[in-house]
């Protein structure tokens, strides 16, 4: 087919998102994937059970679900299918109380009332400046860094009102549940939300983040792919080959080829050079790409400086089991949640994030629990549970808050230990649980790194989500858009704005960008999926 127009580095969802936006644009795109398989964190085996769906990484997506990016891309047409469990968000305590995120607001609201009555009313206030705001505030964070039309949406909707919303964005969320909740349920499940990322209770933007979360998942729901989260991948694959795509795995990227200040091609392992007319675009996080492939003499010092100071998010440990029957959740409530949390309290959080700031391996974990067969029976036999829950360590371990000397080095000894504590907080609130565990894979930081380099010492969102690193200053101060300083090459992971998660952002921002670089002439060409499309030539 000739040289390719791009080159995308890289098959995660970002990637194939940027690959089928260039290849819907008449572009001629080729994608390197160093794994013998696509889809970087999100993809499902077998490998724990083979009677049992497993997501190796990512398994819920409220950010697919609300993304435009996504829902122009149409992956319903190429075999994607969601669903959801019957409730969102559970938050079990020890003395059976339970607020439930559900995606009717009434029922969430007489929930955070049983903790505290009127705090149902303030839930459903929050709800209402949703509505308003929602839709205007999910393109902000989609469309590149300065979303100046989403802004000025944002602004016209909420008037003189827009700095309280901003504030309001930019609290902690132990600040945020206590400026709008007078019990503990309310404040639970922002704190906990936020706690997806990397921002602990007393951390800036927490509370911003905690609510948006709620309110996608109230809206959106946290919805599977039915059959595992590979099923995402496989849609996103199947589009962009029928747009005449390729697809080549098992191929490591070594070197991105600058002449003359231009990115022009790749280079892989096997020395082959796979040159790109127009752009190369990397699906890897931002230090990857600019001092493994690209190299620091092709960066101008501040850049160099810069990388020295990007800071990496807390590393993952995540613990899949293949249950023999549902977990036995003391509180009822629990039951039919897809996303359970596990901790005893706002100031569990606390001390959880504490001892992670302070590099030491907490001693009591707080873990986001995944019952994925509740969401999707098609995951484990008929009265089983296909199940999950990750927790975080520090990056750096300088110590270990439990009675376990655990120092960072991973071995089979420190996985039993760290598996350990996260299986004694579900067995406080299910008492059988352990009982139930058929089988049970371990992925420590390493382990998850091994699976997809992109994770890079167990980073699952390439890069802390604190403010310090976010909008302007993602990945390095004066970014916040996908281009780089080598020209034709652009950022198209989530090392780039808006960050992490499962929507397609990053990728198709780069992918855009390069499109403008070169206005070529239009050619019309029919996608696969019906209507027409404007390409390029």
């Amino acid at each position: 087919m000739g040289t390719p127009d791009a080159v995308v580095i890289g098959a995660g969802p970002n990637g194939l998102v940027a690959a089928n936006v260039l290849a819907d644009a008449g572009w001629h795109v080729v994608v390197l994937e160093a794994q013998d398989e696509p889809g970087g964190a999100v993809r499902s085996d077998r490998g724990v059970h083979p009677d049992y769906v497993h997501d190796l990484f990512s398994a819920f997506y409220p950010l697919a679900a609300a993304s435009p990016v996504l829902a122009k891309l149409a992956l319903e047409r190429h075999g994607l299918r969601w669903r959801h469990a019957p409730s969102v968000v559970a938050h079990p305590l020890r003395d059976g109380r339970c607020p439930v995120l559900e995606r009717d607001v009434r029922r969430t609201a007489a929930s955070l009332d049983a903790f505290a009555p009127g705090d149902g009313a303030a839930w459903e206030r929050l709800d209402r400046l949703w509505q308003r705001t929602g839709d205007a505030l999910v393109h902000c964070l989609f469309t590149p860094f300065p979303p100046l039309l989403p802004g000025l949406r944002l602004a016209a909707r909420t008037g003189p009102d827009l700095p309280r919303l901003v504030r309001t964005m930019l609290l902690p969320a132990r600040r945020f549940g206590q400026e709008h909740f007078a019990g503990d349920g309310g404040r639970l499940l922002i704190a906990g939300n936020a706690l997806h990322a990397d921002l602990g209770p007393e951390s800036a933007l927490g509370g911003g983040f905690g609510w948006l979360m709620c309110m996608l998942g109230q809206s959106y729901g946290f919805p599977v792919p039915v059959g595992g989260a590979g099923m995402l991948t496989r849609a996103l694959v199947a589009r962009l080959r029928e747009r005449g795509g390729e697809l080549r795995c098992g191929t490591p990227v070594t070197r991105v080829v600058v002449r003359g200040g231009r990115a022009v091609a790749v280079r892989t392992d096997d020395g082959t050079e796979v040159p790109a007319r127009h752009a190369v675009l990397a699906d890897i996080p931002a230090p990857s790409l600019y001092l493994g492939l690209v190299g620091e003499e092709h960066l101008p010092p501040g850049t160099r400086a810069d990388l020295r100071r990007f800071q990496w998010d807390f590393a993952t440990v995540k613990v899949d089991w293949a249950l023999a029957r549902p977990i036995p959740w003391a509180c009822e409530a629990a039951r039919g949640a897809g996303t359970v949390h596990v901790a005893d309290g706002v100031d569990a959080l606390t001390r959880f994030a504490g001892q992670l700031a302070t590099e030491h391996v907490p001693d009591v974990p707080f873990s986001v629990l995944g019952q994925m067969t509740t969401a999707d029976p098609s995951r484990s036999p008929a009265g089983t549970e296909s199940a999950w829950a990750y927790t975080h360590v520090p990056q750096h371990v300088s110590g270990d808050a439990g009675p376990d000397g655990i120092e960072g080095r991973w071995d089979e000894r420190e996985k039993e230990a760290i598996a350990g504590r996260v299986e004694a907080g579900i067995e406080r609130l299910a008492p059988g649980f352990r009982a139930a565990i058929a089988a049970r894979r371990i992925l420590a930081p390493p382990d998850l790194e091994r699976r997809d380099a992109a994770l890079v010492g167990g980073a699952v969102n390439q890069g802390t989500t604190n403010l310090h690193q976010q909008l302007v200053f993602r990945p390095l101060p004066g970014t916040g858009r996908p281009r780089t300083p080598v020209r034709g090459l652009y950022l198209a992971s989530a090392t780039a704005h808006p960050g992490g998660g499962v929507h397609g952002a990053p990728g198709a921002n780069a992918a855009r960008a390069a499109l403008r670089a070169h206005p070529l002439r239009t050619r019309r060409r029919r996608p696969a999926d019906g209507g027409s499309v404007e390409g390029r030539e």
